[in-house]
């Protein structure tokens, strides 16, 4: 019987082995399929800021937010990430990238290499972002100075560590299609939905998220534990912001400050620094959009533990 059915288990097994393979195939853009274009620094400098990188990128316990040698360390439920040198640095950086190959990291999470980057990069959000934005930021890191110095690698165990692994949670969780305006929505609210599903990846950090660490999307921005271990990340629906205006969340994109005087700390601090070199307009857009987000139930808080 076992001999029989030998030639049709290896058959299933052969197909599902075909299967993974194709489902996990890490995607390229490839530079003939980028036209010839005059990259604009100015626009490359507000991708820059909307989509943080120095937030992640910049050496860390430093005060030059455009020092982009990397180092900081990420914890996770599945390791810990240390954040890679995107300075233009052509031994430890990206300056011998291509323009093709940063394309193609921003906007399909695939390494030069080929390989699969970690979702912590959050290409999950940056997906959206038009292929010009990208181009032009690519333009813009080239302008920086070179930070010299080789990141330590990442410290995931197995199976997480498996990269091709990383293409199945893409197919659950990342749609790569271009951000499509609505037309029954104003350039402004189109503006700011762009920038904070996209670029801003403001859902990364305030969504929970399930146990593959794919975001729950129907608590889609509804807060939940710090994706990094500590704290919670709020709820910036309008279950939690109902009584903010448009305008406060403007000021607080720009300075830092809530309408009841308390300031941002933590990680949102260094994401207002990148906000507050945003332009009004941007900053007005992505509060236009937040105010819009309708009242979302989060997932429970955890009560704190009583002193005894």
């Amino acid at each position: 019987m076992l001999r029989r059915m030998l030639p049709a288990l290896v058959v299933v097994a052969a197909l599902g082995c075909a299967i993974f393979w194709w489902l996990t195939m890490p995607v390229t853009v490839a530079a003939s399929s980028l036209p010839a274009y005059t990259p604009d620094t100015a626009n490359g400098l507000t991708a820059f800021n909307a989509g943080g990188c120095s937030s992640c990128h910049a050496v860390p316990a430093q005060p030059d937010r455009l020092k982009l040698g990397g180092g900081l360390a990420m914890p996770s439920p599945f390791g810990t990430f240390h954040v890679p040198n995107i300075s233009p640095d052509p031994a430890d950086g990206i300056g011998r990238w291509t323009e093709a190959e940063f394309v193609t990291a921003v906007l399909k999470g695939t390494a030069p290499s080929g390989a699969h980057y970690f979702p912590a990069f959050p290409y999950g959000s940056y997906a959206i972002t038009r292929v010009e934005d990208a181009r032009d930021l690519f333009a813009y890191l080239k302008t920086l100075a070179p930070v010299s110095g080789k990141v330590r690698d990442h410290d995931v165990p197995f199976p997480f560590n498996v990269r091709r692994n990383v293409g199945i949670w893409k197919f659950l969780f990342m749609d790569d299609k271009p951000y499509q305006p609505d037309p029954a929505r104003s350039a402004q609210w189109n503006r700011g939905a762009y920038l904070v599903d996209g670029l801003g990846h403001c859902a990364e950090c305030h969504s929970p998220r399930n146990f593959l660490g794919g975001i729950v999307a129907a608590q889609r921005f509804a807060g939940g534990p710090n994706p990094e271990g500590e704290g919670w990340v709020p709820n910036i629906t309008q279950k939690r912001l109902g009584e903010w205006s448009a305008k406060d969340i403007a000021y607080f994109l720009e300075t830092g400050m809530t309408p009841e005087g308390d300031t941002a700390g933590g990680s949102m601090a260094r994401v207002i620094r990148n906000t507050s070199q945003l332009s009004p307009g941007d900053r007005a857009a992505m509060a236009e959009y937040i105010k819009s987000l309708p009242p979302v139930e989060g997932p429970p808080r955890p009560k704190k533990a009583e002193k005894s």
